[in-house]
């Protein structure tokens, strides 16, 4: 069963900034802040960004290539590993 999102007001944000940013670091869940009783914010750990971005740039890579080979265009397979290795090795950091 899916947990319920952290939700919180922005002024419990302002009274408890370092307590809420520990909790975001150590649990890796998202919170989620309102303002006026409307979404405003989401905040994630630095780790949890990271990660994400990572798949993003991924995603955006995949949807290149599906467009380069509808476009008839084509790359060496082991050029393609290789450049995958060296990204995939530049994430880890």
């Amino acid at each position: 069963m899916p947990r319920a999102p952290r939700i919180i007001p922005i002024s419990d944000l302002r009274q408890n900034a370092s307590g809420v940013v520990k909790s975001v670091s150590s649990s890796r869940e998202p919170v989620f802040i309102t303002q006026r009783g409307r979404a405003a914010a989401v905040m994630v750990s630095m780790e949890v960004y990271k990660s994400v971005q990572n798949e993003m740039d991924i995603l955006r890579l995949l949807a290149k290539g599906e467009k380069e080979l509808a476009a008839g265009l084509g790359h060496d397979l082991d050029e393609v590993l290789k450049e995958a290795d060296r990204y995939l090795e530049a994430a880890k950091l």
